[in-house]
């Protein structure tokens, strides 16, 4: 009761819970967006069967990203960096297993999952006992959230799949306290001839069944494995025009950056991997951007860089309200 007291404070308006989610938005009604929730919602229920040691593999493998993406040497620092704070969201939280990291390392912190996909109910149920933990049921473009209450906002790898990313890092600004950090990861553009495929694919996807996009997911995913396997590399030429960039490269990353993502993990596995696939093509949501781009977004959100890192899938980093 303490929980949902705590929780209820933060919120605007009147909203109902459903199987220990708060509800605060309706189902979309854009097509983008709604198409997008779908697909999420697939892609995470169907995760969520997948056998407990992938699944853990995944969760230690993002984890360890997140704290390279975000700028902490190690998982104590962020340990530290959590128990400043009074209330934090995971601003799109898949099946919650950051979050309830984040809640395990910070105890006396508030910690909410908000998600706009059937997620949000598969990981209340999962994570039910953790007593500093709420998952809510919502539009991280639309929280319902009070101004200015949030100490700590993580959007990992999310905020691109919102129907309009500039507005909603406006709202998740909106809502952090003044002095504190979003944490925000979007994708990076890529080779030209990959991003006129990628761009071509966002219309196509609407028109495909789940069924036909698993299926491609996991062709794609075997001709990766088995580009990996030919451990044959080349000495590519710089082609500025196109986006390619020379010297010498694995021909499944040469590929993979610059034509077709056909994603291949050997310490992840199938299953993982296919998933992986799966979220770059099925949902019809998913911008990318230029550095330029990126910083960009952030000054028109008032927001100032504390830290930042760029490789060549994502742009990320940490960034405070004025």
């Amino acid at each position: 009761m303490e929980l949902r007291s705590k929780l209820m404070e933060l919120f605007e308006g009147k909203f109902h819970q459903d199987r220990g989610v708060l509800l605060v938005s309706d189902l979309s009604h854009l097509e983008g967006q709604s198409q997008t929730n779908d697909v999420f919602s697939d892609k995470w229920t169907k995760y969520s069967e997948e056998d407990e040691k992938n699944q853990e593999r995944l969760f230690d493998f993002q984890k360890r990203w997140y704290l390279e993406l975000y700028d902490f040497a190690n998982e104590d620092q962020l340990k530290k960096y959590l128990e400043k704070q009074a209330v934090v969201i995971d601003a799109g939280c898949g099946l919650g297993y950051k979050a309830k990291w984040f809640a395990d390392l910070s105890p006396k912190t508030l910690v909410i999952g908000m998600d706009y996909s059937d997620a949000a109910f598969v990981a209340a149920e999962k994570y039910k006992d953790v007593q500093n933990l709420a998952f809510v049921f919502g539009d991280i473009a639309d929280t319902k959230i009070k101004d200015g209450v949030i100490s700590y906002v993580s959007c990992d790898q999310v905020i691109h799949h919102t129907e309009d990313p500039q507005a909603t890092m406006i709202e998740l600004a909106r809502i952090l306290q003044p002095e504190k950090e979003l944490a925000v990861y979007v994708y990076a553009k890529k080779a030209l001839p990959r991003e006129l495929m990628d761009d071509h694919f966002r219309e196509l996807t609407k028109h495909i069944s789940k069924e036909d996009m698993w299926e491609m997911s996991e062709q794609l995913t075997e001709l990766g494995k088995r580009l990996s396997e030919l451990d044959v590399s080349i000495n590519v030429p710089s082609i500025p025009l196109l986006g390619i960039s020379g010297g010498e490269m694995d021909i499944q990353r040469f590929i993979y950056w610059n034509f077709l993502k056909c994603f291949w993990n050997d310490e992840l596995g199938m299953e993982t991997s296919i998933s992986t696939n799966y979220d770059w093509y099925a949902p019809s949501n998913a911008e990318r951007y230029s550095k330029d781009q990126f910083m960009q977004m952030v000054r028109k959100a008032g927001l100032i860089e504390r830290s930042f890192h760029t490789e060549e899938a994502c742009h990320s980093g940490r960034f405070f309200k004025r």
